[in-house]
């Protein structure tokens, strides 16, 4: 049975993750390097504390550094924004194989409906006050892309309780 620190950590690092990421993307339009390296270091210390073997750990590295090497042939035509990449292959570590398809699914999913929202806000002139918002002005401009590391952290909220690794940790 693994210890209540190492499941309270599986239960909460990744999650808490995911809403820092959507977030610093809403507001900013960038993810932190140290928020995608860290999460990364996070697994492989609290994976093994929960009981996941390394078998499975080899898996999970597996789908995080295939995710990877998708994101970064999506990345270098322009496809996808940097952080995108990195949250998508980190998210893929933590995940694994089995919730992978729900994850992609509920992604492009949400992502939809987030870049249609934010064409049609586009559309329509900014209040005077939102204007004066960096943030909100920074998703009206047409030139931005939209940030979509929100559709991904709610894609990924939805499918974790899903994998492995949280499996283990809420025994």
């Amino acid at each position: 049975m693994p210890d209540t620190v190492a499941q309270i950590a599986v239960l909460t690092v990744f999650p808490a993750a995911m809403v820092l990421a959507g977030l610093s993307d809403l507001f900013t339009m960038r993810v932190s390097n140290r928020l995608t390296l860290a999460l990364a270091a996070a697994f492989f210390v609290v994976a093994p504390a929960v009981g996941m073997d390394l078998e499975t750990i080899g898996v999970h590295l597996a789908v995080g550094l295939v995710m990877l090497a998708i994101c970064v042939a999506l990345f270098a035509p322009g496809w996808i924004g940097g952080g995108d990449a990195k949250l998508i292959a980190v998210t893929g570590l933590w995940l694994g194989v089995e919730p992978l398809g729900h994850y992609l699914l509920v992604s492009a999913f949400v992502g939809c409906a987030l870049t249609l929202a934010i064409l049609k806000f586009r559309g329509v002139p900014l209040p005077e006050w939102a204007g004066n918002q960096p943030w909100i002005a920074r998703l009206h401009r047409a030139d931005r892309g939209a940030p979509y590391c929100v559709a991904l952290s709610i894609a990924a909220l939805s499918a974790y309780p899903t994998g492995e690794l949280f499996r283990l940790a809420a025994l």
